[in-house]
């Protein structure tokens, strides 16, 4: 059996086209009737195999067999949804761990983040925690808590009256396990809350699990270890916060009243200390002012007007621009501020050391890249000393509007 014979001058015939002009052209994608399989043709494949609807071209490779036609038109694709965040729900705990924190100005500080990540650790997944706060407080379900007891906040400041309501509340809540933070209303409220119950208490924790709690004792040079009482006090800075997902935070009724408390106290109010007599450990607002500054009358009127702690890097307290109480940094003074305020300061590693456990800071640099542009929440890069007269003549008109409007 025998094969056609190829006729090159017949096919090339058939693929010559009429009529296009006196020079010959020819359709090499025409197959002539006898001859051989069809020629490809690269460019009506690439053609086809195109995916249309995207102002980038794009190709799907996959349809190299796909006969010649026309371009493919991708599905359009749905944007990501992004997924909300996740919230640990505690339905019915086996038991709860209290916790009373000292939340000043309705914030949780980061003492008190610490005893709930310390509750968090007694509770485990069977247990939940419970925060019982006075008045407004933010932030509890990212702190951990499970569940929220509020309380009316008492006009002024009554210890008595105040351990009376925690013992009420204590006593209808029915927790485990009750921590405070060993703070200086923390610790005050604990040892009266403990008097009152009739219960021991376990100060000064550094070391929260649920197996057992830990403390130093005699100088440090022992420690001493118990089961998990029922009413103790967490040491600052010796828990981690807590890390995980976000809690519910589920608000728990008080059907209970607060028992009258006898008492000769009269009236108690908070007298707050000056800002600028207050040592720097102990300050909440600090401003500092660095070797970019060279106008320290401004700065001293900028810390007055902010009711704020002054302080300084150590050039200027090394040249004498600065009293030596106010260097900030690990050779100086190390911070626990709420705020830091930075004008002019670079950062170097000694200073960010002090200012490591700050909740905010906030700096003023002409260079963007200085290390404390980059450690602040919140940057300015620009010269300090023209930010300084802004920022008075901002606070002067803040505080003529609050005048007119008293």
């Amino acid at each position: 059996m025998s094969r056609l014979r190829r006729d090159p001058r017949a096919e090339r015939a058939a693929h010559c086209l009429a009529g296009e002009g006196p020079r010959p052209r020819y359709d090499r994608t025409r197959r002539a009737s006898g001859s051989g399989r069809p020629r490809r043709d690269p460019r009506a494949e690439r053609e086809a195999q195109r995916i249309g609807g995207a102002a980038r071209l794009r190709y799907d490779l996959s349809q190299i067999s796909r006969p010649v036609g026309e371009a493919v038109t991708a599905a359009p694709r749905a944007a990501p949804v992004a997924e909300a965040p996740k919230t640990i729900i505690v339905e019915s705990p086996a038991f709860l761990v209290a916790v009373v924190p000292d939340a000043p100005g309705g914030r949780l500080s980061g003492h008190d983040r610490q005893v709930i990540g310390a509750a968090r650790a007694l509770a485990g997944r069977e247990g939940a925690v419970a925060v019982i706060v006075e008045g407004d407080c933010e932030g509890l379900g990212a702190a951990g808590a499970d569940r929220m007891l509020r309380l009316d906040g008492a006009e002024g400041y009554d210890p008595a009256a105040r351990a009376a309501r925690i013992e009420a509340v204590l006593a209808s809540l029915g927790a485990r396990h009750v921590l405070f933070p060993e703070s200086l209303d923390g610790g005050d409220l604990a040892r009266r809350v403990a008097v009152g119950l009739n219960e021991p208490l376990f100060t000064n924790a550094e070391v929260v699990a649920a197996k057992g709690l830990v403390r130093p004792a005699k100088g440090r040079r022992v420690e001493q270890s118990l089961a998990p009482p029922r009413l103790a006090t967490v040491a600052p800075d010796a828990v981690a916060d807590y890390a995980g997902a976000l809690r519910e935070a589920r608000a728990l009724p008080f059907e209970g009243s607060a028992p009258a408390v006898a008492t000769s106290i009269v009236s108690a109010t908070r007298i707050p200390a000056d800002p600028a007599t207050v040592p720097l450990s102990l300050a909440e607002f600090v401003v500092s002012a660095g070797n970019g500054l060279s106008d320290l009358d401004t700065f001293r009127q900028v810390v007055a007007a902010l009711h704020a702690t002054p302080g300084a890097s150590r050039v200027l307290c090394d040249s004498g621009l600065m009293p030596r109480h106010t260097q900030v940094g690990a050779s100086g003074t190390v911070l626990a501020a709420t705020c830091y305020f930075a004008l002019g300061i670079s950062g170097a590693p000694q200073h960010l050391q002090g200012v490591a456990g700050c909740e905010h800071v906030v700096a003023v640099n002409t260079d963007l890249h200085a290390a404390m542009i980059e450690r602040a929440g919140l940057a300015v890069v620009m010269d300090a000393q023209a930010v300084m007269p802004a920022l008075l003549r901002l606070l002067a008109e803040e505080a003529a509007g609050q005048g007119k409007a008293s």
